[in-house]
């Protein structure tokens, strides 16, 4: 069972996203600069950033992802395979690719570990995050689009792109529940509506990975003040 044992070790499970269009280079750059603090598992930004957080988070071990066919996942396979490839030579170690939900709302879940497939065949090494709309989907379809993206080989299945309503935590500690019992071998990131360590940290005692925020120095940053920063003087030890 998980347990925050430090800021430090609570940020090594966060990737503290920042996916805003309207988003200036300085802008981003101060983001970066605030992403080094606390040294997180990543961060996920827009492509046309990637070379930039290359060079900033050079001296860090913090991973580079960024996102592919986002929000809505419409792009065909051979549009996300030239949008993933394009975002790898650029220094992205990491992918979020939003599947295609359409063919999901179909049952075409063949058409979903292709695309899963072809797209991972292309980055090689790299992490790839296929990322579903789960708000949209009922159980049944979380469980079917889980198991074709682990077959298509992705790393992490993403419950949200953050761009809808988020889910309560007691949908999103469902989603772990049903992926982990149908999909063990996937990991599992959760993304949208998380705010205060609390929530990040009862969505990892049940079973996350990952919790993608873009509150995640807030997170952090919180956690740090109320835990590490509390000074108490013990009392004295009276002998008599």
């Amino acid at each position: 069972m998980y347990r925050i044992k430090s800021a430090k070790d609570l940020a090594g499970h966060i990737e503290y996203n920042n996916l805003n269009n309207l988003a200036t280079e300085e802008e981003m750059k101060a983001f970066l600069e605030t992403a080094k603090e606390f040294d997180f598992y990543g961060i996920t930004i827009n492509p046309s950033f990637v070379e930039l957080a290359k060079e900033t988070l050079k001296d860090t071990d913090m991973s580079i992802g960024t996102v592919i066919s986002f929000p809505l996942g419409f792009d065909t396979i051979e549009a996300k395979i030239k949008e993933a490839e394009t975002a790898v030579e650029s220094g992205a170690d990491e992918i979020g690719m939003v599947v295609n939900i359409s063919q999901i709302k179909d049952g075409n879940y063949a058409a979903v570990e292709e695309e899963v497939s072809k797209v991972k065949e292309a980055i090689g090494d790299k992490i790839l995050k296929a990322i579903i709309e789960s708000k949209a989907l009922d159980d049944e379809e979380v469980i079917k689009a889980a198991q074709a993206i682990e077959k298509g080989g992705a790393d992490y299945i993403e419950t949200g792109t953050g761009f809808v309503s988020p889910n309560t935590i007691y949908e999103d500690v469902n989603l772990i529940n049903i992926i982990q019992k149908y999909a063990p071998k996937i990991k599992i990131k959760i993304t949208g509506g998380v705010n205060i360590y609390k929530i990040a940290n009862q969505l990892l005692t049940g079973g996350a990975d990952l919790i993608g925020s873009n509150e995640g120095y807030k997170i952090v940053k919180d956690y740090q003040d109320l835990r590490e920063n509390t000074k108490i003087t013990p009392k004295p030890i009276k002998f008599d």
